[in-house]
């Protein structure tokens, strides 16, 4: 088979399966369609054979990432997470710093890998993505503060938990390991990628001003989603966090051009939020089969729970800081908040990024995909019973 037949049967496996698995998912309520993904990755990796290409981690995050990061921020509440700003701003900092400290700890301690891949294993895992959960609470007419805090958290932790990464990363391949050097490093990344962000923002309005119809709007906002990631990933800046600092002023002040609002420019990037997703588990699936956990079972399950541990402690405690500003969050929206604290898309493609590193403890990349598969069995397959038993609907 050639590699343009190979090419086509991929994206023919993928539309097909896609289709499939969304129609499954809207049969299944009490299943979300990421849930259906995850296991129709594992699945592809287990079948023998599987002439899908195996597609480096790099590849993965440039290709696919810019994109889910973009939609996310383009469907944000702003106005509702202005109201909320304390809580989303406490996760996405501080959450994200303890996060991949106590994981980094706690995985050196129980685990065994080095401070480093420990710490490694935090950022990658740093990052949540609660799509399934606030399509839940859209659909059950959720109060939109807690469907705020979630989206909020989600889409900035993107941005700060991906330069936590390649920070860390960074001083790994540099051979000298160390906290300040990781320090420095995230520090130029995301200053770096917020001032490529706002500039590539800014820019890509005045582009927008001059776009007539939808599909001029549709072509504009890829320019931006995917020219602000290059352009920072050539000046060596977060070319996540420049992405997500480009779609919030997009969506903030596009909408004042009159832009934006289309149900053609939603409706596609929409689409291809779906897509991707839908791409990237598959082919995540077949690089990395689920035969590969085996070896490791113990690891990925330890490590799981030590990511639910470390879940809780930032949650409730940084939510109990911002509890004294109004509005309140009640104790539902917290409960809430720390279970749907699901791994998703992103942890993937970067657990993919290092599966070959120099320097990298191999099982790093294993262990981690297989703590996103449990995220997304257990939490996510859970989602619906534990909402329900909260009570969420009628939560003030």
């Amino acid at each position: 088979m050639s590699a343009e037949q190979r090419f086509l049967l991929l994206l023919i496996l993928v539309g097909g399966l896609a289709t499939v698995l969304g129609l499954v998912s809207r049969r299944a309520r009490m299943l979300p369609y990421p849930v259906v993904l995850a296991l129709a990755g594992v699945v592809v990796g287990l079948l023998p054979g599987t002439p899908l290409p195996r597609i480096g981690g790099d590849i993965l995050l440039i290709a696919f990432v810019p994109g889910l990061v973009f939609e996310a921020a383009l469907t944000l509440d702003l106005a509702e997470l202005r109201r909320r700003l304390l809580p989303v701003g406490l996760l996405v900092t501080v959450g994200v710093a303890l996060t991949v400290l106590l994981i980094g700890a706690l995985t050196h301690l129980l685990v065994g890998f080095s401070w480093a891949d420990g710490m490694l294993l935090g950022a990658i895992l740093a990052a949540t993505d609660p799509i399934a959960v606030v399509t839940l609470l859209r659909r059950i007419k959720a109060p939109a503060g807690l469907a705020s805090i979630l989206e909020g958290e989600s889409l900035l932790n993107d941005g700060t938990g991906v330069a936590v990464f390649a920070a860390v990363l960074g001083t790994i391949i540099g051979g000298s390991p160390s906290f300040g050097d990781a320090s420095l490093r995230f520090i130029l990344l995301t200053v770096g990628g917020a001032v490529v962000g706002l500039a590539v923002g800014f820019l890509g309005l005045a582009l927008l001003r001059f776009a007539e119809d939808a599909s001029l709007e549709i072509l504009a906002t890829m320019t931006i989603a995917y020219g602000s990631y290059l352009v920072a990933d050539i000046l060596h800046a977060s070319g996540i966090v420049a992405v997500v600092v480009a779609g919030i002023v997009v969506a903030r002040y596009g909408a004042s051009l009159g832009k934006l609002h289309g149900p053609q420019l939603l409706g596609f990037w929409n689409l291809l939020a779906f897509v991707l997703n839908a791409m990237l588990f598959i082919l995540v699936g077949a690089a990395l089969p689920a035969s590969t956990l085996l070896p490791v079972a113990g690891l990925v399950i330890v490590s799981f729970l030590i990511m639910l541990l470390t879940r809780a402690i930032p949650v409730y405690g940084l939510l109990q800081l911002a509890h004294w500003r109004t509005p309140p969050i009640p104790w539902r929206w917290r409960h809430l908040t720390f279970w749907a604290g699901l791994r998703g898309a992103l942890s993937v493609a970067l657990a993919l990024s290092v599966a070959a590193t120099p320097g990298v403890d191999s099982r790093v990349s294993v262990v981690a995909y297989g703590v996103v598969l449990l995220s997304l069995v257990v939490q996510g397959g859970l989602i619906s019973p534990v909402t329900r038993l909260l009570r969420i609907e009628t939560a003030a």
